[in-house]
């Protein structure tokens, strides 16, 4: 009788060790519009494309055209490779989803996917206040410029940006994913998005809150505040500026990246400046406008970037046209 209830014991923990253990995740993404999926897979197929073609463009062009081997550039082009590697973590997956109605995604993918979103926001924070500080001295201290912002200066600024994300990264995955999620597999949005797995699990997640909010006061508001006082200090001394040809210049240098930091930081703001803690059993599930307003981050933001850089930049469109031109070597 002892064996006997020891093996019943034993077999109740394992069913309760598979009931919190998740071998895969189902992604709902808009499975409740059927009708508009068609729509959105042409869409952002379309993105995807810009956003590939785009942001190569700028790489190729910041790296053999020697004109644009400055600090500016140097970030803009990491900016590039890192919407390359964000979206091309997320959106073939949610495409194959949208074609093929698959969505099912493995728990260690569902790990990978949420590993490279987190990274590669984290990292993007931390590169547009570098650029808005590059932008500062430009403006405010032209003479110093070239000493201040010497390649052993902006290299090591831009490794610290990868570095501290990828850091960042690795503590909010490895927290959320070792959390029980006791059967409940499904997650209401178009990618392993960090704050929508958190709602699945069954578990405590002060931690992960807490965790979340010291990332938050660190690669938002830091960055933002770098990016805020540097501004305040341009249009300071831009307005101190006598002649017209040159305010209108250091505005139009200053525009490109004013508009991607806005872009970039009111979506972001509006999904991790407050961290979400657990949905109630009866809730609506299906929060549509939280994932639409995810995907303009995690694809249209992407895309814009290269287009406003190179729409509002006569070096970008000058050396691409420099490139196309060149002839091939024989």
């Amino acid at each position: 009788c002892i064996r006997a209830s020891l093996g019943i014991l034993k077999a109740d923990d394992m069913d309760k060790i598979n009931q919190t253990f998740a071998s895969e995740f189902i992604l709902l993404g808009l499975s409740g519009y059927p009708k508009f999926e068609i729509i959105y897979f042409v869409l952002i197929l379309v993105m995807y494309l810009v956003i590939l073609i785009g942001n190569g463009i700028l790489i190729i062009a910041s790296i053999f055209d020697s004109r644009l081997h400055t600090p500016m550039y140097f970030f803009l082009g990491n900016l590039s490779v890192l919407d390359i590697c964000y979206t091309s973590s997320s959106v073939p997956s949610t495409l194959v989803s949208l074609i093929s109605k698959k969505r099912n995604i493995s728990f260690s993918g569902c790990a990978v996917q949420m590993f490279f979103g987190f990274a590669m926001g984290s990292t993007e924070c931390f590169l547009l206040g570098m650029m808005a500080f590059d932008r500062y001295v430009a403006i405010c201290n032209p003479l110093r410029y070239p000493v201040i912002m010497s390649k052993v200066v902006y290299v090591p600024m831009a490794s610290v940006s990868w570095l501290s994300g990828g850091i960042n990264s690795i503590v909010q995955t490895s927290l959320a994913m070792r959390l029980p999620f006791c059967g409940n597999n499904v997650i209401n949005h178009f990618t392993c998005e960090i704050l929508a797995v958190l709602k699945l699990a069954c578990a405590d997640i002060s931690l992960n809150i807490i965790t979340m909010v010291i990332s938050n006061m660190t690669f938002l508001v830091l960055p933002l505040l770098v990016i805020f006082f540097s501004y305040m200090f341009i249009l300071y001394t831009i307005l101190r500026m006598n002649s017209a040809t040159g305010r209108r210049k250091a505005f139009s240098t200053c525009s490109a990246h004013l508009t991607v930091v806005i872009i970039f930081y009111g979506t972001i703001f509006f999904m991790y400046a407050k961290p979400k803690t657990q949905e109630l059993p009866g809730e609506d599930k299906f929060q549509t406008s939280e994932k639409l307003i995810s995907l303009f981050y995690g694809v249209v933001t992407p895309m814009l970037n290269p287009i406003i850089y190179s729409l509002r930049n006569k070096d970008v469109k000058a050396a691409v046209k420099y490139l196309l031109n060149q002839k091939p070597i024989r």
